[in-house]
Order: structure tokens, then sequence, then C-alpha cells
């Protein structure tokens, strides 16, 4: 059923031809940045209320409410384009996001836990990542047809369908039963504090900032998960290597099915040593700056197998952090996580706008090298108590 979510969830034709849908109805580029921009602080903004919500009500039920959320800012785009339903839609697409962000890996790895299986989180996560990155490629087919039949409007409704499909599997997926123990502590609520709510979002927001392997882990999954913002530059590599423009979707292919395989095996790279975590996320950073040093169309290859060892690696730091987490405020502590990679993705923003792919490389060396002393050791449990792993 996760399997399904994911796809579901990542297979939304609107993806590859929003910014054209915006261009089409009269948008300058300016325009277009401002959307952008208050895409970005909604989701800064709503990242971590979010996650408590999901944590104190459901967190499947967060889950429900943003693929409706998701679907009602397309049906906006598509029933109404002018820039103010543009807006709107990015506002209710920014708090899908929110919602999404850090509740799906809490309810998984608390469902799991509920059966004595987190060990198997890891592995569970990495095939829901791969089939996401796999959902790319129908995607991309089912656009081009689509909008060869119906244009913009086509291509509209089905994406609302899509995230509505979402919705239908999310209320499918199960969640483990609260009981009086996940409340938050009394003594950790302040006594002028009144309301679940806000005990719940202070938990977390405690855990994640005040013990210090939660707080090293998340630091850890922020940074590394920022460097998935050079995905959006793929095509301008191609085209910058060489590639012509009518080709670049077909070289870049292997890009995420590199992604793809690299997330399915960190699904069984639990086991790995934080050396050699920060050494695979090392690899990717040579494997980055040699394809930018060479500005050859076969430094794609290169940019595919940095992304798998990149994939590899954040798959294993993810696991890590929910292994942290002893509280019941799983998903708000992962959206700080959350708030540290929007935040942290200005940087990469930054580096590629000031150095191009070679100094976002040398950024993701610098997370590698920081990831030795960041990433906690691996956990277990036994008899109800966590023990520290290598």
């Amino acid at each position: 059923m996760a399997i399904g979510w994911a796809f579901l969830g990542d297979v939304v034709p609107l993806y590859a031809l929003y910014a054209l849908l915006f261009a089409a109805h009269g948008l300058s580029d300016a325009q277009i940045s401002v959307l952008f921009g208050m895409w970005s602080a909604v989701g800064i903004l709503a990242e971590v209320p979010t996650g408590a919500l999901a944590d104190r009500f459901s967190r499947r039920g967060a889950l429900v409410v943003a693929g409706m959320l998701q679907a009602a800012g397309y049906a906006l785009w598509v029933a109404f384009p002018s820039f103010p339903a543009f807006a709107a839609g990015f506002v209710l697409w920014g708090l899908a996001g929110s919602l999404v962000s850090g509740t799906f890996e809490a309810l998984l790895y608390d469902g799991l836990a509920t059966v004595d299986a987190e060990a198997l989180f890891a592995r569970v996560l990495g095939w829901v990542r791969a089939v996401g990155l796999i959902a790319q490629l129908p995607a991309a087919l089912a656009t081009t047809a689509l909008y060869a039949w119906g244009g913009f409007p086509l291509v509209g409704w089905v994406s609302v369908g899509c995230c509505l499909g979402t919705s239908v599997v999310a209320s499918r997926l199960p969640e483990a039963p609260r009981t009086a123990a996940d409340e938050p502590e009394p003594a950790t609520v302040k006594p002028s504090v009144t309301g679940s709510y806000v005990a719940t979002l202070r938990a977390g927001l405690v855990e994640a900032t005040a013990h210090p392997g939660v707080r090293a882990a998340v630091l850890a999954v922020a940074l590394l998960t920022s460097i998935d913002a050079v995905e959006e530059y793929f095509p301008l590599l191609a085209r910058d290597w060489g590639v012509p423009t009518g080709l670049v979707p077909v070289a870049v292919l292997g890009i995420p099915l590199a992604g793809a395989a690299g997330a399915f095996l960190g699904g069984s790279s639990g086991r790995l040593r934080t050396g050699a975590v920060a050494a695979l996320v090392a690899a990717a950073a040579v494997g980055l700056a040699a394809a930018g040093l060479s500005r050859q169309p076969l430094g794609l290859v290169a940019v595919a197998g940095s992304y798998g060892l990149y994939r590899l690696a954040l798959v294993v730091v993810d696991a890590r952090l929910q292994d942290r987490i002893d509280g019941a405020a799983r998903a708000t502590v992962t959206s700080v996580a959350g708030l540290g990679t929007d935040l942290a993705s200005f940087a990469v923003y930054a580096a590629w706008a000031a150095g191009g792919v070679v100094l976002v490389a040398a950024l993701l060396a610098v997370i590698g090298v920081s990831l030795r002393w960041l990433i906690p050791p691996r956990t277990r449990r036994i008899r109800g108590r966590k023990t520290s792993g290598s």
C-alpha cells in the first residue's frame, strides 16, 4: 500500500509542465519567480506546525488531507488560470507538502515498531523512494501523450485525479493506535501552556534540539537532503554539455534510474558503519566534480553514478534519524529536519549560481566529511530498550 501511495504521488503529469502553464497564460519570469517564492515560504512556515498536527491527531489523516489540498490547488490552476489562482494553488500545494514531510516516515516507522519490525524501516523506505523515482518515467511519457491529446486542461485534470488517488490509497495505510503513553509528559510543558497540540509541538521541538544524538541526526538529514535540489538542474547540465535539446529527456533518463537503484540498495545497507556512509557521499562528490570538469555528454554517466550513491546514503541517514527518535512526536522531529532542508537548499542554489556543479560537488564533499561526526551509530532494540551498534 505504501508503494502505491508513493507511485501515485510521483506520477503527477503536471509536474513537468506547470511553469510552461504559467507562461502560456501571460505570466512573466518575475511573476513566476514570485509564485515559487510563495511556495517556498509556505513550506518553511508550515513545516513544523503541520508535523505536530500529524502527531497530535492522525498521521494517516494528514496524508489524506495533503492529497486533497494538492488536488484542489491544481483544480484552481486549470479552472481559473490566472495569477491569483496560481498563487492560491501554490499555497495549497505548500501546505500539502508540509503535511507529508516527516509524516510518512513517522507513520511507517511506528507502524513497523508495533510488530517489532522497525529494523526493516530502511529497507521499506528504500523501496518507497525507489518507486517514487521510477515513477518519473511513466509520468514523463504520460505527460507527452496527454498534452498532445488535450493540452494543459487534460494534463491538469489527470493530475487532480492522481492526487485524489493518493488520498484514497493513504486512507488505507495502517496507523499504529495511539495510547496514553504516546502523550507528551506533563513535565515537558510549561505551566502557562495549555492544549495538547501545543504540548506535542513543544515535545517535538525539545527532542529535536535538546537531545544531542537526535539533534545531530536531524542536522545530518537536513544537510544531506538539501543536495537533492540539484536534481532540478540536470536537464540544464545535459544542454550545456552539448546534448541537443530534443534529446535531453532521454539523456538524463539514467539519472533517476540510478537514484532508484541507490535507494533500493540503501534499504539493505542499514548496517553500514558511519565512516562507510561518509565515504559513499565523498565518492559521490568526486564523481559529480569530475563530470562537471569534463563538461562532456559522457559526464552524465558519472552524474548518474553519483546520484545513485547519494540516494543510497540518504536512505541510511534517514533511517538513523528515525531510529534515534524516542518520543511520540516523531513527525514533528522529522519536520524539523525538513525545515532545515528547506533552509539549507538556499545554499545549494547559491553554490550553483556561483560555481555550477563543481561548487555543488564541493559542498557535498563538505557535508560528507561532516557526516562522520553527525550520523549517530545504528541502534537496535533489546527487550524494550535501545542499544548502540557500530
